[in-house]
């Protein structure tokens, strides 16, 4: 029998990178004897190399079409699945001669797909994650299969005595009270989206600690130091640490999985921790293409909750919304979720 290999496309950002698992964990399952192979950015390489339903990387170099076409070429694919609908990308394919070239019905580049379905996507009627579902089951009956069910939360996993010594040794090192909750807030945004300001996370955070025994861990990315120091002055010196990440996304990736609450904005490492299935609380803008409902992370539904404003200020350089009510909510939800 001949390994069918299938190119799956989604070269933009982190957190788009991540909604896109459950999708590959639906291929492999269906198809477990093919070989499936990822077109990212370097910078989500590590991630996709942390994926159990990949099989291979190609690394997009941001390459013009014929380059770009020469390497999908070399692959010998027989079907392609652009998640993310971009011309560059749709053209190499397109001159790459992959045969089944599936994506989004939108946008001029599916003038180079031959297999498209509608999806509407800038409605945003329906998670992320289940539009990057939806065209891996459009792909499977193409095929004439009836399309069985991906997994289930988590969709990234660690080893599970690692993680507990790493916790206990963070623990441990900071002389964190053994019984208090780590509770991650990631202030950065990484320019993607509209996020709390830092007087706003400082505020939550100070209500937090009024009931409930927690450590705070302010993370941040490798260009987002000075963001973190800024917010840790503003919290009690004695429930806070910063985690600045200069290891990669899997070391990063690793130290997420330590916490009982990730506390962010739209990000990448918010949608990293919701792979993990870690318990989130998640602020998004009221923005009809970056909604909670669009953008939800792939945790248990009793695991994660979401805030938005009841409008979208197009000129706002912050998200309006009631910080004591979130405090109050997102203290009964680590309650519901650990106890008093």
């Amino acid at each position: 029998m001949r390994i069918v290999k299938i190119l799956v496309i989604r070269n933009d950002k982190l957190g788009d990178f991540m909604l896109t698992w459950p999708a590959f964990s639906l291929l492999k399952r269906q198809y477990p004897q093919s070989s499936i192979t990822a077109m990212v950015p370097p910078y989500t390489q590590p991630m996709a190399d942390l994926c159990p339903w990949i099989d291979h990387t190609l690394i997009d170099h941001n390459h013009a079409p014929r380059q770009l076409a020469r390497k999908i070429k070399s692959g010998q694919y027989d079907a392609s699945l652009s998640l993310f609908s971009e011309f560059r990308t749709a053209l190499a394919l397109w001159l790459a001669r992959v045969p089944l070239r599936i994506g989004p019905a939108t946008k001029i580049a599916q003038i180079f797909l031959n297999r498209k379905l509608r999806q509407k996507r800038s409605l945003s009627q329906k998670p992320e994650y289940l539009y990057n579902l939806d065209l891996a089951r459009f792909y499977i009956e193409l095929n004439g299969d009836i399309p069985t069910e991906p997994k289930s939360p988590p969709y990234l996993e660690f080893n599970h005595d690692q993680t507990r010594a790493l916790r206990a040794q963070y623990f441990h090192e900071r002389e964190i009270p053994h019984d208090a909750r780590l509770v991650f807030i990631h202030p950065g945004s990484g320019g993607s989206a509209v996020n709390l300001t830092r007087h706003q996370f400082a505020q939550l955070a100070n209500q937090l600690v009024q009931s409930n025994k927690v450590h705070f861990v302010i993370t941040a990315g490798p260009d987002e130091l000075q963001a973190a120091k800024s917010l840790a002055k503003l919290l009690p010196k004695q429930q806070c640490s910063i985690y600045h990440s200069l290891a990669g996304l899997e070391t990063f990736a690793r130290f997420i999985s330590i916490c009982d609450l990730f506390i962010s904005g739209s990000t990448g490492p918010l949608h990293v921790a919701g792979a993990l299935n870690v318990p989130t609380t998640a602020f998004y803008p009221a923005r009809r293409s970056a909604t909670a409902l669009r953008w939800m992370t792939l945790n248990e539904e009793n695991r994660r909750i979401a805030f938005s404003p009841d409008r979208y200020n197009k000129a706002a350089t912050q998200l309006d919304i009631d910080i004591d009510r979130c405090a109050e909510e997102v203290s009964c939800f680590l309650k519901r979720l650990y106890g008093s």
